[in-house]
Protein backbone atom coordinates (compact mmCIF):
# COMPACT_ATOMS: atom_id res chain seq x y z
CA UNK A 1 0.00 0.00 0.00
CA UNK A 2 1.64 3.46 -1.05
CA UNK A 3 1.92 5.70 1.66
CA UNK A 4 1.70 9.14 0.02
CA UNK A 5 4.56 11.57 0.41
CA UNK A 6 6.97 11.91 3.16
CA UNK A 7 4.86 14.20 4.96
CA UNK A 8 1.76 12.77 4.42
CA UNK A 9 -0.28 9.78 4.71
CA UNK A 10 -2.52 8.63 1.69
CA UNK A 11 -6.29 8.73 1.93
CA UNK A 12 -8.03 5.57 1.46
CA UNK A 13 -11.76 4.99 1.77
CA UNK A 14 -11.67 3.65 5.24
CA UNK A 15 -9.98 7.13 6.28
CA UNK A 16 -12.41 9.54 4.48
CA UNK A 17 -14.92 10.49 6.33
CA UNK A 18 -18.13 10.71 5.18
CA UNK A 19 -19.01 13.98 7.44
CA UNK A 20 -16.72 17.54 8.00
CA UNK A 21 -14.82 16.07 5.97
CA UNK A 22 -12.88 19.56 6.35
CA UNK A 23 -11.82 18.06 9.85
CA UNK A 24 -9.62 15.33 8.47
CA UNK A 25 -5.93 15.73 8.43
CA UNK A 26 -3.53 13.37 6.88
CA UNK A 27 0.00 15.48 7.77
CA UNK A 28 2.30 12.99 9.69
CA UNK A 29 3.09 15.58 12.32
CA UNK A 30 -0.58 16.21 13.40
CA UNK A 31 -0.67 12.53 13.66
CA UNK A 32 2.75 11.95 15.02
CA UNK A 33 1.67 14.57 17.80
CA UNK A 34 -1.92 13.20 18.45
CA UNK A 35 -0.67 9.86 19.03
CA UNK A 36 2.28 10.93 21.32
CA UNK A 37 0.14 13.13 23.46
CA UNK A 38 -2.75 10.61 24.25
CA UNK A 39 -2.31 8.10 26.95
CA UNK A 40 -4.60 5.67 26.10
CA UNK A 41 -6.07 4.28 22.88
CA UNK A 42 -8.76 2.15 22.18
CA UNK A 43 -7.82 -1.20 20.17
CA UNK A 44 -11.09 -2.84 18.28
CA UNK A 45 -10.71 -6.03 16.46
CA UNK A 46 -13.03 -9.06 15.76
CA UNK A 47 -12.96 -12.51 17.39
CA UNK A 48 -14.30 -15.61 16.44
CA UNK A 49 -17.74 -14.81 17.51
CA UNK A 50 -18.12 -10.92 18.04
CA UNK A 51 -16.14 -7.45 17.89
CA UNK A 52 -14.71 -6.32 20.90
CA UNK A 53 -12.54 -3.04 21.94
CA UNK A 54 -9.99 -2.54 24.77
CA UNK A 55 -8.59 0.42 25.71
CA UNK A 56 -4.80 -0.03 26.34
CA UNK A 57 -1.34 1.85 26.59
CA UNK A 58 0.59 2.56 23.53
CA UNK A 59 3.47 4.22 22.39
CA UNK A 60 5.14 5.28 19.15
CA UNK A 61 8.23 4.33 18.03
CA UNK A 62 9.03 6.14 14.10
CA UNK A 63 5.98 4.93 12.02
CA UNK A 64 5.30 1.95 14.28
CA UNK A 65 2.51 1.87 16.83
CA UNK A 66 3.16 -0.73 20.00
CA UNK A 67 0.59 -1.52 22.03
CA UNK A 68 0.57 -3.33 25.55
CA UNK A 69 -1.13 -6.25 26.33
CA UNK A 70 -1.32 -9.49 28.34
CA UNK A 71 -0.33 -12.85 26.60
CA UNK A 72 -3.43 -14.46 27.59
CA UNK A 73 -5.75 -11.58 26.12
CA UNK A 74 -7.94 -12.14 22.99
CA UNK A 75 -6.10 -9.89 20.89
CA UNK A 76 -3.09 -11.23 21.51
CA UNK A 77 -3.90 -15.08 21.20
CA UNK A 78 -5.61 -14.03 17.99
CA UNK A 79 -2.71 -11.90 16.48
CA UNK A 80 -0.39 -15.42 16.61
CA UNK A 81 -1.86 -17.11 13.38
CA UNK A 82 -0.47 -14.60 10.98
CA UNK A 83 -1.48 -11.14 12.40
CA UNK A 84 -4.56 -9.30 13.59
CA UNK A 85 -6.61 -6.89 11.83
CA UNK A 86 -7.83 -3.93 14.04
CA UNK A 87 -8.89 -0.25 14.20
CA UNK A 88 -6.80 1.89 16.65
CA UNK A 89 -8.25 5.50 17.86
CA UNK A 90 -7.24 7.81 20.09
CA UNK A 91 -8.94 11.15 21.05
CA UNK A 92 -8.38 14.07 22.74
CA UNK A 93 -11.12 16.41 24.32
CA UNK A 94 -10.39 20.16 24.26
CA UNK A 95 -13.23 21.61 25.37
CA UNK A 96 -16.90 21.39 24.96
CA UNK A 97 -18.95 24.11 22.55
CA UNK A 98 -22.37 25.09 23.95
CA UNK A 99 -24.68 26.26 21.11
CA UNK A 100 -27.72 27.88 21.54
CA UNK A 101 -29.68 25.75 19.76
CA UNK A 102 -29.40 21.83 20.84
CA UNK A 103 -28.28 20.45 17.61
CA UNK A 104 -25.31 22.76 16.90
CA UNK A 105 -23.71 21.42 20.57
CA UNK A 106 -20.18 20.04 20.15
CA UNK A 107 -16.65 19.09 21.12
CA UNK A 108 -13.71 20.62 20.18
CA UNK A 109 -11.35 17.48 19.86
CA UNK A 110 -8.55 15.95 17.91
CA UNK A 111 -8.56 11.90 17.11
CA UNK A 112 -6.66 9.45 15.16
CA UNK A 113 -8.39 6.55 13.34
CA UNK A 114 -5.33 3.89 11.93
CA UNK A 115 -6.58 0.76 10.78
CA UNK A 116 -4.20 -2.26 9.20
CA UNK A 117 -3.05 -5.93 10.26
CA UNK A 118 -1.13 -6.04 13.67
CA UNK A 119 1.17 -8.61 14.24
CA UNK A 120 2.87 -10.05 17.58
CA UNK A 121 6.27 -8.61 18.70
CA UNK A 122 8.20 -11.60 19.10
CA UNK A 123 11.74 -10.34 18.44
CA UNK A 124 13.05 -10.28 21.84
CA UNK A 125 14.93 -6.64 21.23
CA UNK A 126 12.01 -4.96 19.49
CA UNK A 127 9.97 -6.23 22.36
CA UNK A 128 12.37 -4.75 25.31
CA UNK A 129 12.52 -1.55 22.94
CA UNK A 130 8.69 -1.07 22.83
CA UNK A 131 8.23 -1.72 26.54
CA UNK A 132 10.81 1.17 27.20
CA UNK A 133 9.12 3.21 25.15
CA UNK A 134 5.10 2.51 26.64
CA UNK A 135 7.41 3.56 29.96
CA UNK A 136 8.54 6.77 28.55
CA UNK A 137 5.53 7.39 26.95
CA UNK A 138 3.96 7.33 30.87
CA UNK A 139 6.53 9.85 31.45
CA UNK A 140 9.92 10.65 29.51
CA UNK A 141 12.84 8.47 31.68
CA UNK A 142 10.95 6.38 33.67
CA UNK A 143 11.97 3.18 31.79
CA UNK A 144 15.60 4.01 32.97
CA UNK A 145 14.52 4.97 36.22
CA UNK A 146 12.99 1.18 37.44
CA UNK A 147 13.85 -2.20 37.39
CA UNK A 148 13.95 -3.52 34.01
CA UNK A 149 11.12 -6.73 33.42
CA UNK A 150 12.56 -10.45 34.22
CA UNK A 151 11.84 -13.34 31.96
CA UNK A 152 9.00 -14.31 33.76
CA UNK A 153 7.32 -10.47 33.44
CA UNK A 154 8.67 -10.71 29.99
CA UNK A 155 6.89 -14.23 28.83
CA UNK A 156 3.60 -13.17 30.70
CA UNK A 157 3.42 -9.75 28.93
CA UNK A 158 2.72 -9.39 24.67
CA UNK A 159 3.40 -6.47 22.25
CA UNK A 160 1.20 -5.58 19.42
CA UNK A 161 2.91 -3.59 16.30
CA UNK A 162 0.91 -1.76 13.84
CA UNK A 163 2.73 -0.40 10.89
CA UNK A 164 0.87 3.03 10.36
CA UNK A 165 -0.36 3.11 6.77
CA UNK A 166 -3.71 3.81 6.49
CA UNK A 167 -4.10 6.31 9.03
CA UNK A 168 -6.07 9.26 9.41
CA UNK A 169 -6.17 12.53 12.34
CA UNK A 170 -9.65 15.09 12.68
CA UNK A 171 -9.89 17.80 14.66
CA UNK A 172 -12.36 20.49 15.41
CA UNK A 173 -11.30 23.71 16.52
CA UNK A 174 -13.33 27.15 16.93
CA UNK A 175 -16.06 28.14 18.72
CA UNK A 176 -20.01 28.01 18.21
CA UNK A 177 -21.66 27.63 14.60
CA UNK A 178 -25.14 28.55 15.54
CA UNK A 179 -27.78 29.10 12.91
CA UNK A 180 -28.30 32.91 12.10
CA UNK A 181 -31.74 32.36 13.22
CA UNK A 182 -30.85 31.33 16.54
CA UNK A 183 -28.17 34.49 17.28
CA UNK A 184 -31.26 36.47 19.51
CA UNK A 185 -32.12 33.42 21.20
CA UNK A 186 -31.62 34.64 25.06
CA UNK A 187 -29.17 31.33 25.69
CA UNK A 188 -25.81 31.10 26.84
CA UNK A 189 -22.99 29.89 23.64
CA UNK A 190 -19.52 29.53 24.00
CA UNK A 191 -16.63 27.14 24.52
CA UNK A 192 -15.22 25.92 28.40
CA UNK A 193 -11.59 24.48 27.57
CA UNK A 194 -10.86 21.17 29.21
CA UNK A 195 -6.77 20.55 29.54
CA UNK A 196 -5.30 17.45 31.20
CA UNK A 197 -2.83 18.85 33.38
CA UNK A 198 -0.78 16.84 36.06
CA UNK A 199 -1.04 17.63 40.01
CA UNK A 200 1.86 17.14 42.00
CA UNK A 201 3.47 13.77 42.74
CA UNK A 202 2.26 11.54 45.54
CA UNK A 203 4.85 9.19 46.81
CA UNK A 204 3.87 5.76 47.75
CA UNK A 205 3.30 5.45 51.45
CA UNK A 206 5.77 3.10 51.84
CA UNK A 207 8.50 4.80 49.94
CA UNK A 208 11.68 5.84 51.87
CA UNK A 209 11.72 9.24 52.84
CA UNK A 210 15.29 9.36 51.79
CA UNK A 211 14.25 8.38 47.86
CA UNK A 212 14.55 11.67 45.92
CA UNK A 213 11.77 12.99 43.24
CA UNK A 214 13.60 12.16 39.85
CA UNK A 215 14.31 15.54 38.07
CA UNK A 216 11.59 14.28 35.20
CA UNK A 217 8.89 14.43 37.52
CA UNK A 218 9.60 18.11 38.92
Amino acid sequence: MQTGTDSTYRPTPHTTPTRYRERARYDRETVHRILDEALICHLGFVTADRPAVLPTTHARLGETLYMHGSTGSNPMLSAKPGGLPVCVTVTLVDGLVLARSAMHHSLNYRSVVAMGTARLVEDPAEKLRAMNALLDHIRPGRAADCRPPNARELAATAVLALDLREVSAKVRTGGVADDPEDMALPHWAGVIPLTLTPGGPQPAADLDPATPLPSYLR
